[in-house]
């Protein structure tokens, strides 16, 4: 009488029949989770992408807003000057802001400030740990 495996009484199968059922099992497991991560990791790039979108809509925004706040500063410094000397010094501040901005960024994205310091003291530590016990 040949029942299928899944339908027979666990105690009437043999070992070597519990371990391939085990191997696919942990083998559909490993799929399902794979086909999740898959599905997730989609879902979130999804979700970055309309974030970063909307950040970028706002960020134009703001430098539109940007340069019409500039526009009033330059039209009263324009009362108290030649419009040439007032847009003059307003460019010229909004110039040094952003340099010292893009300074700033590129400082952040050095090398030195992206080395995962954390993870390459870890590992270091685990050499460290894996030599003393070879030895």
């Amino acid at each position: 009488m040949n029942v299928p495996l899944e339908n027979r009484p666990v105690e009437t199968r043999s070992v070597g029949e519990l371990l391939r059922d085990l191997a696919n099992d942990v083998a559909r497991l490993i799929r399902d989770e794979l086909a999740l991560a898959r599905s997730e990791t989609g879902e979130k790039m999804t979700q970055a992408l309309t974030a970063l979108m909307s950040i970028l809509g706002g960020a134009l925004l703001a430098l539109a807003a940007l340069i019409i706040l500039m526009q009033a500063v330059v039209q009263v410094l324009s009362n108290h000057m030649p419009d040439w000397l007032a847009s003059l010094i307003t460019g010229g501040l909004v110039a040094i802001g952003g340099a010292i901005m893009v300074y700033g960024g590129q400082k952040a994205l050095s090398a030195s400030q992206l080395m995962p310091d954390r993870t390459a003291k870890n590992l270091r530590k685990d050499m460290k740990v894996v030599r003393e016990h070879a030895s």
